[in-house]
């Protein structure tokens, strides 16, 4: 048991038998009344992310979580297959355990899977993926009008906005945290 004096971010912790990230926290001492923490958690089952309030000094349930290095296999229905780098054995996740990783996951991708308990809860992306761009639409020189960018569809479906010289079967870094792009890394 920890208490919230001990939190920090990135930490997990269990509340009400749900496994959660820290994804913020500050602490509050109003004028009046007591002391509290507000934080901002992220469940590790279905990828929503709350706003929680703990009073100063509460005990919540500290979980240590293992990260496994694991590679990317294939999507079957709702079920996502991941091998384990080091013992080649197959692990699977459901939809709502690989959440908004889903927008990043290609086939062959080196990810970290999260286990609790000797369980996998979670996948952990690298900061930044390298996506090729399947669909955009031919920037028009002098059109600054959108701000000099213009949306591209990547090879996971996923929409990113993009500067008006990215062009289709272009290859982007993008930053897995904001979604947003970060340079052409092959034209």
């Amino acid at each position: 048991m920890i208490t919230t004096q001990d939190f920090r971010k990135g930490m997990a912790i269990k509340v009400a038998d749900t496994l959660f990230i820290i994804l913020d926290f500050q602490h509050v001492k109003p004028g009046k009344g007591k002391a509290f923490v507000r934080t901002k958690l992220k469940n590790l089952k279905s990828g929503a992310i709350i706003d929680h309030t703990f009073r100063a000094g509460e005990k919540v349930e500290d979980v240590r979580l293992e990260e496994k290095p694991v590679v990317y296999l294939y999507k079957d229905r709702d079920v996502y297959h991941f091998m384990d780098k080091e013992t080649y054995e197959e692990i699977t996740l459901s939809s709502a355990e690989v959440s908004d990783a889903i927008e990043y996951l290609i086939e062959n991708a080196e990810v970290t899977i999260l286990s609790a308990d000797n369980k996998p809860v979670s996948v952990k992306l690298p900061k930044f993926v390298e996506l090729k761009v399947v669909e955009t639409k031919p920037g028009i020189r002098g059109d600054t009008v959108s701000g000099g960018s213009k949306p591209a569809k990547l090879e996971t479906g996923t929409v990113v906005s993009v500067p008006l010289f990215i062009e289709a079967g272009d290859i982007l870094k993008i930053d897995t945290e904001t979604g947003e792009y970060v340079e052409r890394v092959k034209k």
